[in-house]
């Protein structure tokens, strides 16, 4: 498991010595990581930074790509206590993956290109300008059509088996005029096997519930309202295969 239990005496003991180091790279190493790694041959600078994980503006011989790059560790202590540590580097490893299986099967997702450890590469969203906007932060000049475009994007993101575990405006972009979702290190696979059907289809159903909250907070701005209870139910229905959940 990724999330490793609260570590012993005598790890306690190699952290306080000295000899073993939780510390996360510094900009200079990480985009030598970058470099070094084959994912990027120039890191041009930062474009966001995350909790978990920060995001690179590079060129692989001159076309712009981004690349995303998890902490390695997530450390917790107070006052000399016990340290958990966290490990995040899976986390590449499966957002790649469910970003892969959008994008094969023809979600608007950025491109993924390359993964190294914590660290891949994908399609650079934007222009000359800069980044391409998240939703929150753009006022829409024709909110209804982009609404429906929102939604035909989540249902294209079903049809690829993949249901984002953190719909929001924070995680759509708004490039050339199209949302494109982003962030999927919470998402997961509506698709596939690894534990029951009701648990996997009742989860999907939570993760669009509360992803329809937020996205319906935000269209209420341009006076809009979602009715998302069908809508999630047709998209759940379509991969109910045995019909457990009727």
């Amino acid at each position: 498991m990724p999330n490793q239990p609260y570590l012993d005496a005598s790890v306690q003991w190699r952290i306080r010595a000295g000899t073993l180091d939780l510390h996360e790279s510094g900009y200079r190493s990480t985009t030598e990581a970058i470099l070094s790694s084959g994912l990027a041959t120039e890191v041009v600078g930062l474009i966001s930074a995350g909790k978990e994980a920060d995001v690179y503006l590079a060129r692989y011989r001159g076309a712009p790509l981004a690349v995303k790059v998890y902490r390695l560790y997530r450390t917790s202590h107070r006052g000399g206590g016990p340290i958990k540590v966290d490990a995040l580097g899976w986390r590449a490893a499966h957002e790649f993956e469910i970003t892969w299986q959008a994008w094969k099967e023809g979600a608007r997702v950025p491109a993924p290109a390359r993964r190294v450890e914590n660290m891949f590469s994908m399609r650079y969203l934007g222009g000359e300008d800069g980044p391409a906007p998240r939703l929150h932060d753009v006022r829409l000049d024709e909110p209804e059509p982009f609404l429906a475009a929102v939604l035909r994007g989540i249902e294209a993101l079903a049809r690829a088996g993949v249901v984002h575990g953190d719909l929001s405006a924070f995680n759509i972009l708004v490039h050339e005029g199209e949302p494109w979702w982003i962030d999927f290190s919470e998402s997961f696979r509506i698709d596939r096997v690894g534990t029951s059907s009701w648990v996997r289809l009742t989860e999907a159903t939570e993760a669009l519930r509360h992803g329809m909250r937020a996205l319906g907070g935000y269209f209420r701005r341009y006076g809009l309202t979602l009715d998302p209870e069908p809508f999630i139910a047709r998209l759940v229905d379509s991969h109910d295969k045995f019909g457990v959940l009727r």
